[in-house]
């Protein structure tokens, strides 16, 4: 039987949530407070609360109480996925999630990789698009939600909970001590935050492995910009168009710029196109020369008829 798995928020976080959950056979189920994108799985129900279940301990399992039309419903979910993005403010949706997150929320919360809870001793609860990247946030959500339904599912394991909160308190402690400097709210890194989370999935390139096989595509990811194609080569998820899609993506981003057609230049002239180009330049350098002749010429004459003037003057009279 599937896993079922709520997803909060139906915008980019959360549709691209959606689909890899349809990746890996999980089930999903949008929550949106607005009534805009949503499709399929939208419900237009407010998300009451979200709380550990008794047993949650082994199964890992929240309750979900939705709120549509003044009813409450009730539901029980293997896993949730909250997807409000980075730029809602504030960034949980405390209104929406009273408890336990409201009081998660009074005081620092640790996430790894900017994903997991780590106070939560079941991975069964993600944090998608609370990041800011010095790159497409697109492509960073997209990435975050294929690892976290491999982890939902078991395919990809993360640290235990008490050695990352260990980690996270210690290095707390050296940012107080000023030894560290809190990097919490700077931009993360584009590519090796990309890097970071496909070596999670199994999705990065092997450059060097790619340069013995297919030089080209090699200097493409490697030279080139990196694009989320590239964590469709290899491993889970792997698109058979991806190394097209790398090597010819300069055609599509040139493609917008040529907003006119440019006549082909391997085609020879005609005549006419020759007398367009050339004709007024080649007439206006004809005219300068024929008066530079013109002023030149009676120049010359004058200079002549001053020297002539004496010498025949000079025979008249002998």
């Amino acid at each position: 039987m599937a896993k079922k798995v709520a997803v909060i928020g139906a915008g980019v976080s959360g549709l691209s949530s959606i689909k890899c959950c349809v990746d890996e056979d999980l089930e999903p189920t949008c929550f949106e407070r607005s009534d805009d994108i949503g499709g399929l799985w939208k419900f237009t129900t407010t998300v009451c609360s979200i709380t550990k279940r008794p047993d949650f301990s082994e199964t890992g399992q929240w309750d979900v109480v939705t709120e549509t039309e003044g009813k409450q419903n009730r539901a029980v979910f293997d896993a949730v996925m909250v997807c409000t993005g980075h730029f809602l403010n504030p960034h949980l949706p405390l209104e929406a999630f009273p408890e336990p997150l409201k009081s998660l929320c009074t005081k620092k919360i640790f996430l790894y990789k900017q994903v997991f809870p780590l106070n939560l001793e079941r991975a069964t609860l993600a944090i998608i698009g609370l990041i800011g990247l010095k790159g497409s946030i697109l492509s960073g959500t997209e990435l975050q939600a294929r690892w976290v339904t491999r982890v939902f599912k078991g395919l990809c394991k993360i640290p235990p909970s008490q050695k990352l909160m260990m980690e996270a308190t210690e290095k707390e402690q050296l940012i107080k001590r000023g030894v560290f400097k809190d990097t919490s709210k700077d931009k993360f890194d584009y590519i090796a935050y990309m890097d970071d989370i496909a070596a999670c999935i199994g999705t990065k390139p092997s450059i060097p492995l790619l340069f013995l096989k297919d030089p080209r595509l090699a200097w493409e990811v490697f030279f080139g910009p990196c694009t989320p194609y590239q964590y469709r080569l290899m491993g889970p998820g792997k698109w058979d168009g991806a190394r097209n899609a790398i090597l010819t993506q300069w055609d599509r981003t040139l493609k917008p710029l040529k907003t006119r057609i440019v006549p082909d230049s391997s085609k020879p002239a005609s005549m006419s196109h020759y007398l367009k180009a050339w004709g007024a330049p080649v007439l206006l350098a004809s005219l300068l020369l024929i008066c530079k002749s013109s002023l030149f010429l009676k120049l010359v004459r004058d200079k002549l008829q001053d020297r002539m003037s004496p010498y025949l003057v000079s025979l008249w009279r002998g």
